[in-house]
């Protein structure tokens, strides 16, 4: 008995140390799997129209948790082909006018954010339309640094695997014009009575030019700043050559 005792005695360190190694194991594979699901994720998305998105999905639960049952979601995707290319050339004229030629990190705008941050006042971002699709299709809000590492990361991936067209047909279908009216189709049915490829190039200056914060402005009822903005959108959108600028996008 003595030696039996002896034997099993001397196996237990050798298999708790196995069982270490084990947990480890996983845990060294967890990262991985994570970075392999996320991947995923947007090649699936490149030829799948996603039927939501995680700020739908959040905004959704916020009614709910704040008592308001009756909240609606209004979202209705829309192809590129069928939204009104003044709306796609208005958001590159309005966030990101280096939209064609960076690799979703636009540089040069970061260092003018940068600096102008520095010297204090209201303070200015620098995310391009694909660091906001990351953001606004799989991800929260905040400013933390985690949040910011996942952006990036989905940003990369995104640039990497889709055309730029279906980056702006997306974004378009996803982003948030007010509260609770998400894409394109939903905005010009819930302000103006039209589907999307009706829209105006006033009408698209305007639903882009409360982006920032369209829980804040009103498309349809625009107030000075929105209207001052959407001139500016619209001199932007001359000097990108229109439409035609669109046409040119590959």
């Amino acid at each position: 008995m003595a030696r039996s005792g002896d034997k099993e005695a001397g196996r237990s360190p050798p298999a708790a140390g196995r069982r270490r190694r084990s947990r480890w194991h996983w845990l060294w594979k967890l990262p991985l799997a994570l970075a392999l699901l996320s991947i995923a994720q947007v090649l699936a998305l490149r030829f799948v129209d996603p039927p939501f998105s995680s700020f739908m999905a959040i905004r959704w639960f916020e009614a709910v948790g704040a008592g308001d049952a009756g909240f609606r979601i209004a979202h209705d995707w829309r192809d590129l082909d069928r939204i009104a290319p003044s709306l796609a050339v208005a958001v590159v004229a309005a966030e990101d006018q280096n939209f064609a030629r960076h690799r979703g990190f636009d540089l040069d705008a970061i260092e003018r954010a940068r600096a102008h941050n520095a010297r204090g006042g209201r303070t200015r971002g620098a995310s391009t339309i694909s660091q906001q699709l990351a953001k606004n299709l799989f991800l929260w809000g905040g400013r933390s640094w985690v949040r910011k590492g996942a952006e990036a990361w989905y940003t990369l991936w995104i640039e990497l695997l889709w055309p730029k067209q279906r980056i702006l047909e997306v974004y378009l279908n996803v982003a948030e014009f007010g509260d609770g009216i998400y894409g394109a189709q939903a905005a010009a049915r819930s302000y103006w009575g039209k589907d999307a490829d009706a829209l105006t190039v006033a009408e698209s200056a305007r639903l882009a030019a409360v982006l920032p914060s369209p829980r804040r402005y009103s498309a349809h009822r625009p107030g000075p700043y929105v209207q001052r903005r959407a001139r500016w959108i619209e001199r932007n959108m001359r000097n990108l050559g229109g439409e035609a600028w669109l046409e040119r996008l590959e």
